[in-house]
């Protein structure tokens, strides 16, 4: 039996994204998605999410969230920090399904939600495939 990848749809991701924002205004800026624009294969994607914080016990990033549009699921990673992180930084590796746009959004403590975004062409696509 031959069955077709699900695929999130950038609605999926949105609602995604809402769910741990809570509805809450997400701005641009303090975040940086560091992920090529062009990957040749995406069965391993190596991406940073850096934000701008003191990372002091009043002003520290909670928690820095990545989600894509076109993965079977729309969350990628959720790691959540405090403030003896020392920095906000996080880098990891994943498998992007499809040329598609990945958003990082950084909760801090004040409450606030900061967010960044890139756009990548993946001419080697992974997370399909048949299923048996």
């Amino acid at each position: 039996m031959l069955g077709l990848p699900a695929l999130a749809t950038p609605e999926e991701m949105q609602a995604a994204m809402a769910r741990i924002t809570g509805g809450a205004n997400v701005r641009r800026g303090r975040v940086k998605l560091q992920l090529p624009p062009l990957v040749e294969n995406g069965n391993s994607v190596e991406f940073s999410v850096i934000v701008d914080s003191p990372m002091t016990e009043t002003d520290y990033v909670k928690a820095i969230h990545v989600f894509t549009e076109k993965n079977p699921q729309p969350y990628v990673i959720n790691a959540y920090l405090g403030p003896r992180a020392g920095r906000a930084r996080i880098t990891t590796r994943t498998r992007l399904a499809d040329s598609q746009t990945v958003h990082a959004v950084a909760e801090l403590s004040d409450g606030s939600f900061w967010s960044d975004s890139v756009s990548v062409v993946v001419t080697l696509s992974a997370c399909i495939g048949n299923l048996v």
